[in-house]
């Protein structure tokens, strides 16, 4: 057996409300580079489907930006530390550098891709100007009293500077090395967010939460005016250049992205995000970029949502929307399950998002309507085109795959839910597990039953056995307890497996006769369990070392892939115990499920990290 890495389907990049993101393009406008968790992702424009991902900070990212030459990105983090890594090969590291001891919220490389200034909030200092391949100072950042929330760098020469932040100060330095030049603190009455030199050099311009815009001489930093009065509603969060230096665009919290002609001041294109005359936060634009390289004028801006919305001059409406998790994806199921569409992924996500993915296109879609509030924590599939999902904020939502939208009303759950399967038939029955019992629910999603248990569930899963319906509920009391169903929702203690040495964390049955069960527990062995009479039919699946969170057969059901708190994922074999295979740190921080999908020639896993990974599978027969 073989597994190899295939793909890499890249989340959104991570957004606070009331707070720029950061973008970046390489110098052909190729590639888009992000921050998200504790990793950074480059992703390709044209097609979003093929990414990469550095995993190589420690805490959360905050920026990334691509060096002018486009060999070379540097990032940043929450703890001050700048890294700077081959973007071109595998990504080694080239340097790493403590700039300051808080936030980094900005990063600008200066023209000949050789100096580094990173700033952000700072205890001793809010920034620092440094040489890339080496750290060494190459000047100082000074004049502000605040957090520093933008830097750029003047492309040609003489170098020049410009930092902006909190205390409302425009600092402009010379360079290099960069010394403190001027201050201007009039022009802007609250925070600026955003700050660009135009790519010849000539102009500066500025952009902030007091709705401004302002442009300065590129050489010398002397205000020269304010455009666009009144134009933006909102806080103003980022402002990129066109190539031509005769335009930028700016993105603003009033759901607007506008396009300026900056030597007449008057606004010459605007888009506005959401239904018109409804105002809606998950539609404030806090990132924007004009990626340069390119001939056809693509803009790409940033939804509080993550969605990267793609526009072109002259198109009232964007071209092209990519979406996709943003928080840590937490629970996964395949299109298969879902409705008997093997092409279609599920996932949902730790702020309550759920997306379908497309596995022929791999791009996410966000399922429309009221979703959970927190995280997602399972999903169920019914052959009527429904997904049952449950989350933390104790509900059960149906989602109409068919039309990818959620439908009726959620039921409120009586506990929080560790798990949900479902009893597949014309009218399908949905079983829920809280940490108080077990609740058994209509297609409508009206309550049926509700058993109260003597152990708090921890997993549950079901299957068809010898005409019967089991149902098995893993337990705090590291047992799994075997039911049986009987219409219309009655569950019947069947037999009990013996105690486990650690909890079980899930729980999954074969798909095809002979059926197995699968109990994955928190020290990371997993035992197999024939289904006639519930005696062992393997206990050496036994390499992962972590909490196991998941737990998938293929189709055949002669193989099964796994996924744990060890990072690690792997897959089994049912006829050769001792035979496995490993894709080793498959997701930075921990995998949380795993998912055959391509006929039973893949495996997909999600973590920690946000993204959806699809490994290529050899050997299997």
């Amino acid at each position: 057996m073989s597994i190899l890495a295939d793909a890499i389907w890249a989340p959104g990049p991570s957004t606070t409300r009331g707070l720029p993101t950061k973008l970046s393009t390489d110098h052909r406008g190729e590639r888009i580079a992000y921050a998200n968790n504790k990793s950074i992702f480059l992703r390709n424009i044209d097609n979003p489907s093929i990414s990469t991902q550095y995993t190589g900070h420690k805490s959360r990212t905050s920026v990334a930006k691509f060096a002018p030459s486009g060999f070379y990105v540097a990032s940043g983090d929450v703890s001050g530390m700048v890294r700077v890594w081959d973007c071109v090969g595998e990504g080694a590291t080239k340097g790493e550098y403590q700039i300051i001891s808080g936030c980094i919220n900005d990063i600008a490389w200066d023209g000949d891709s050789q100096r580094i200034i990173a700033v952000g909030d700072g205890k001793q200092r809010l920034g620092h100007c440094i040489t890339y391949d080496s750290g060494n100072s190459v000047g100082e950042i000074m004049g502000h009293s605040a957090q520093i929330n933008a830097v750029a760098i003047r492309q040609q020469r003489p170098l020049r500077a410009a930092t902006a932040g909190n205390d409302t100060n425009m600092v402009f330095y010379h360079g290099a090395p960069f010394k403190f030049n001027t201050s201007l603190n009039v022009e802007h009455t609250s925070t600026i967010y955003g700050v660009e030199f135009s790519p010849d050099g000539n102009l500066l311009v500025t952009v902030g939460s007091d709705k401004r815009i302002w442009l300065y001489d590129g050489k010398t930093g002397e205000a020269k005016r304010q455009i666009g009065e009144g134009e933006h509603k909102g806080s103003i969060f980022s402002v990129s250049w066109a190539r031509d230096s005769k335009k930028f665009v700016t993105a603003s919290a009033d759901q607007t992205v506008k396009i300026w002609d900056a030597e007449s001041g008057k606004a010459v294109q605007s888009w506005r995000l959401g239904e018109e005359g409804v105002v809606n936060v998950s539609y404030h634009q806090v990132g924007v970029v004009w990626p340069a390289g390119r001939t056809d004028g693509l803009v790409m801006s940033l939804n509080l949502d993550g969605d990267l919305n793609y526009f072109a001059e002259g198109k009232e409406t964007p071209i092209r929307v990519v979406q996709g998790n943003q928080g840590n994806i937490t629970a996964i199921a395949t299109g298969e399950d879902v409705s008997g569409k093997s092409e279609t992924l599920w996932t949902g996500s730790f702020e309550g998002r759920i997306c379908s993915w497309d596995v022929s296109t791999c791009l996410a879609e966000k399922v429309d309507g009221q979703s959970h509030k927190s995280l997602v924590s399972g999903f169920a599939a019914t052959p009527q085109n429904r997904i049952y999902s449950v989350g933390w904020d104790d509900t059960l939502r149906t989602v109409d795959s068919s039309a990818n939208t959620f439908i009726g009303e959620a039921a409120k759950l009586g506990g929080q839910p560790r798990g949900i399967t479902a009893v597949l038939g014309k009218e399908s029955v949905i079983i829920v597990a809280t940490h108080k019992g077990l609740e058994l629910y209509d297609s409508s999603n009206q309550k049926l039953n509700e058993i109260t248990t003597q152990y708090a569930p921890t997993a549950i899963a079901t299957a068809e056995v010898d005409g019967e319906t089991h149902v098995a509920v893993g337990g705090d009391d590291k047992t799994v307890h075997i039911y049986t169903f009987s219409l219309p929702a009655t569950l019947t203690p069947k037999t009990s497996l013996p105690p486990h040495t650690s909890s079980i964390t899930c729980l999954s049955y074969s798909p095809s006769p002979p059926a197995h069960l699968a109990v994955g527990t928190s020290s990371g062995p997993i035992l197999v369990y024939k289904t006639s009479d519930y005696s062992i039919a393997t206990n050496r699946w036994s390499a992962q070392i972590g909490r196991v969170t998941g737990i998938a057969w293929n189709p055949a059901g002669t193989h099964a892939a796994s996924g744990a708190m060890d990072t690690h994922v792997y897959v089994w074999s049912l006829e050769k115990p001792g035979k496995r295979i490993q894709a080793a740190h498959a997701h930075k921080e921990g995998v949380n499920g795993v998912a055959w999908i391509d006929g039973g020639k893949k495996v997909a896993s999600v973590g920690w990290d946000a993204a959806v990974k699809v490994w290529k599978l050899g050997g299997l027969a």
